[in-house]
């Protein structure tokens, strides 16, 4: 989200503020990379059925939302420090995302499973902390129980 931000920037400076044809070719390239990144992360989330309806859906139901992946699921990891690297992967991933927090949710790992608890502030920062953990070498399946509590 950031790098498309950036290129969002990027593309605007390119394309207000120089003439010169070599910036807006290169403004247009960040651009079509930029709208690639967030064609690539809407395609993992519509994968991993992570949008705001299926999760509301399920938390609704179940008050959690599991996702596996695919390739993973067959493999499992016994190494303890292997667990604890997946959640430290984790959870330097929550504290560089400027949405959601560290402090309010908590990631378990077991054997490759990754238990995301506590609280985020509407449902579509439960598929981004969910596809964030799932993203992570290590992790081949996600439990969230994460519960929404708008910020007041």
């Amino acid at each position: 989200m950031v790098g498309i931000a950036i290129g969002i920037a990027a593309v605007w400076y390119f394309n207000h503020n120089k003439t010169n044809s070599q910036f807006q070719s290169a403004g247009q390239e960040i651009k079509s990379t930029a709208q690639n990144a967030g064609d690539a992360i809407a395609d993992k989330l519509r994968s991993w059925h992570l949008d705001r309806e299926t999760i509301t859906n399920e938390l609704a139901k179940t008050g959690r939302v599991i996702r596996d992946k695919a390739s993973e699921a067959g493999k499992a990891i016994s190494d303890a420090t292997a667990d604890g690297r997946v959640t430290a992967a984790i959870k330097a991933k929550l504290v560089r995302d400027p949405d959601l927090s560290a402090w309010d949710i908590h990631v378990g790992t077991s054997d490759g499973v990754v238990t995301l608890s506590g609280t985020v502030s509407n449902p579509d920062l439960i598929g981004k902390a969910m596809a964030l953990a799932l993203d992570t070498d290590g992790a081949r399946q996600v439990i969230s129980t994460l519960q929404v509590k708008p910020k007041t």
